[in-house]
């Protein structure tokens, strides 16, 4: 179709639905369209009869069509996004007998993603077994199956959130997968080779009861799992010996197993990550290049980042507010289109204005019949990530909601308050297409709005969240009985669908960490955390640096990071003495004091973590050091030199480093150097974050330092 208009307002892959809807007639294009062109020239790819192909070239704005030669298969984004291509160098016989433990709501066992093809018998140290219950059959990928939810009879995942997690740590490349043509390409694990093995430790409600998730470690542990992921936790930090993922990822450390968990996602806020333990591996979300924009096209044309796979509509429907067609409710409730305020012989085929994000609000609508909803977010960003949506649908940000009604309303774009607008002055029309893929320009990646952030609750001086990994839009494997947008209205079935949290961060370390192992079977789940995270690339500067951890995952790179750090369980247990804790609770039973006289006086800012956290006293002059102990892991005769940061002088703070430089002469070798933090007249509540990076001309080790003034 030639060059690309060079109007914004022009969306090519909408077009390209709407060419193609016209040539076919009747029918869903979703299942026709491969690709649209819309980066550097403008055309499509399409299943097309040859009177199809006939008619679409007769039209003026085609310049010609012609058959395709070569099909060509992408990915899905997210493992690609982060360097990590399937052309990645691997190790595949080693990384098969790698086994993933996946805590979380059960597996789908007949998906693509879990099947068998090309796989030999599980490895040897397997010790586990196939418990899935009736019609749940495991193979040689998915090797393994237990469940002990309340109300499950299966490990069979009806609720889709466990297939997804599970499919993208070690799941097969499966080609042709899209959500409805949206995303179109090959979905795959990090290690497509490794085996899994699903351990149900949540209902089909999403619920995951601490008992249950203490059986699901007890098992994994017991049956020979390398890496454990659990995509779940509390809304707000627990003490570590409450927190049965921080026991039960004790126990896992003791036997080697690193344990990756989410986050959480109660962010934007400060101080809500759920997973602080120092032993667990703790994930932010963070976005990739994909992104999805849903249009509402009238005389006007608005844009949102829905993600709403239905066909456009083929004609302009009428757009009512909540309160317009209401039938006995108040008028905040009807606004907001509260459940059981919509009377359906009024919303049917109408777009419906919401102002709220609600989802009883948008279940409502959709439940009654409505044609499409627009709705307000209920954003804490300007950067709202897309969801799913049950219907068509739009959600614009409050301030972009209000102008668009106060736009139809004949009035200027004025900010004014919900109670104020009267959108049905005048007769309203919309026409809402169908999303269309678009691409993040940005060449590093954000911290996703709602991954929750730092600092650590419990343990101040230790950096939570650990790591950032890609969380926002992974289309991944997914249970056909699940609902696609979690909506009870949505009856929609896919094995395949595009999800987002800090959920489906984890698991992306989780495939990471196992890709690791496959090359250094032998290192501990500290080492394999440290190379994770001093490896890290950096984020977007309009990240939170207390959301993102380390910065972004490298896989990659993580394989040869040249120094690690590493920590031991006593280094652990000294750490938990020094706050106070029983022993007797978290480790093992031969454990009941703490490991060393005087172990309680070390402050757990003094554990080898791969990040250094500087508490300073207020408005006085001081002097602050710690150490950290690197082990190599490159070449023999290595030669580390550091770059110290410079550190804006209005903090009146500097860090220096002793050694600049650390000598290896063989692999295994122990190096410590010193960090110190030099001052005067810090004010209340100054936090400073920067990082070290040790290098060898190869080979660069990053390590964040944070500075913050409290009381001492």
């Amino acid at each position: 179709m030639g060059h690309l208009p060079e109007t914004r307002m022009y969306f090519p892959a909408s077009a390209h639905s709407s060419i193609l809807q016209e040539a076919v007639g009747e029918g869903a294009v979703s299942e026709l369209l491969i690709r649209s062109y819309k980066r550097s020239f403008n055309g499509f790819s399409a299943k097309l009869t040859e009177s199809e192909a006939k008619r679409i070239a007769s039209r003026e704005d085609v310049i010609s069509v012609f058959p395709s030669g070569t099909f060509h298969l992408h990915t899905t984004g997210s493992w690609d996004f982060m360097g990590f291509h399937e052309t990645a160098k691997r190790n595949p016989s080693i990384e098969s007998d790698i086994i993933i433990g996946v805590l979380d709501s059960g597996a789908w066992p007949e998906s693509e993603s879990f099947s068998d093809k090309g796989f030999g018998p599980p490895p040897k140290k397997w010790k586990g077994t196939c418990q899935g219950g009736a019609n749940f059959t495991c193979n040689n990928k998915l090797i393994g199956a237990r469940f002990y939810a309340d109300g499950s009879h299966s490990a069979r995942d009806s609720f889709g959130h466990g297939t997804h997690t599970a499919s993208t740590a070690a799941g097969n490349p499966v080609n042709g997968v899209s959500f409805y043509g949206l995303g179109n390409g090959t979905a795959r694990g990090g290690v497509p080779s490794a085996r899994i093995a699903v351990y149900k430790v949540c209902n089909d409600k999403g619920d995951c009861g601490n008992a249950d998730i203490l059986a699901g470690f007890d098992d994994a542990i017991a049956d020979g799992v390398d890496i454990i992921t659990a995509s779940l936790g509390g809304n707000l930090a627990q003490s570590f010996d409450t927190d049965p993922v921080a026991i039960g990822g004790f126990h896992a450390m003791e036997r080697g197993i690193l344990t990756t968990q989410s986050a959480g996602n109660q962010g934007p806020h400060e101080g809500t990550v759920s997973s602080v333990a120092p032993w667990l591996f703790t994930v932010a979300a963070s976005n990739t290049n994909r992104g999805f924009a849903t249009t509402i096209g009238a005389k006007f044309s608005w844009t949102a980042n829905t993600i709403s796979a239905f066909p456009s509509m083929n004609t302009s429907a009428p757009v009512v507010h909540g309160l317009q067609v209401t039938s006995n409710c108040t008028e905040d409730l009807a606004r907001e289109c509260s459940s059981t305020c919509l009377d359906s012989k009024k919303v049917t085929g109408k777009i419906v204005l919401c102002d709220t994000e609600f989802r009883d609000g948008i279940e409502e609508a959709a439940s009654k019949g409505s044609a499409g909803v627009i709705a307000q977010c209920n954003s804490q960003t300007p950067y709202p990530e897309p969801f799913v949506t049950p219907i068509p649908m739009l959600c614009f940000t409050k301030e972009i909601y209000r102008s668009y009604v106060a736009h139809f309303n004949n009035e200027r774009e004025q900010i004014c308050e919900p109670s104020v607008l009267f959108p049905w002055r005048r007769n309203l029309t919309g026409q809402i297409l169908k999303s269309e893929n678009v691409e993040n320009i940005d060449p590093h990646p954000m911290v996703a709005s709602f991954s929750s952030r730092g600092p650590n609750k419990i343990a101040a001086d230790i950096m939570k969240p650990d790591i950032s990994a890609p969380g926002v839009n992974i289309l991944a494997a997914f249970s056909p009985l699940g609902s696609p947008s979690s909506f009870p209205s949505d009856k929609r079935s896919v094995s395949y669908n595009f999800l987002s949290g800090t959920s489906m961060a984890a698991p992306h370390v989780a495939g990471a960490a196992a890709y690791i192992k496959s090359f250094h079977p032998d290192w501990s789940p500290a080492a394999i955390k440290s190379a994770i995270m001093t490896t890290a690339t950096r984020m977007d500067v309009r990240s939170d640096p207390q959301g993102c951890g380390s910065g972004h995952i490298n896989p990659v790179d993580a394989v040869d990071p040249g120094l690690v750090y590493e920590i031991e369980k006593k280094d652990y247990l000294s750490f938990l003495c020094n706050l106070g804790y029983d022993l007797g609770k978290i480790s093992s039973n031969k454990t009941k004091g703490c490991p060393e006289e005087g172990s309680k006086n070390m402050s757990p800012a003094k554990l080898n973590y791969p990040a250094f956290f500087f508490r300073v006293p207020i408005m006085k002059s001081f002097v602050v050091a710690l150490e950290r102990t690197v082990t190599n892991v490159g070449p023999p005769n290595s030669i580390y030199r550091v770059l110290v940061p410079q550190i804006d002088p209005s903090f009146r703070t500097t860090v220096d480093v002793f050694p600049k430089a650390l000598r290896f002469n063989s692999v295994g070798e122990k190096q410590i150097f010193k960090v110190v933090v030099s001052g005067k007249e810090v004010i209340e509540g100054t936090v400073i974050h920067t990082a070290i990076l040790w290098a060898d001309g190869q080979r660069s080790v990053s390590t964040p330092i944070t500075i913050y003034s409290a009381p001492q």
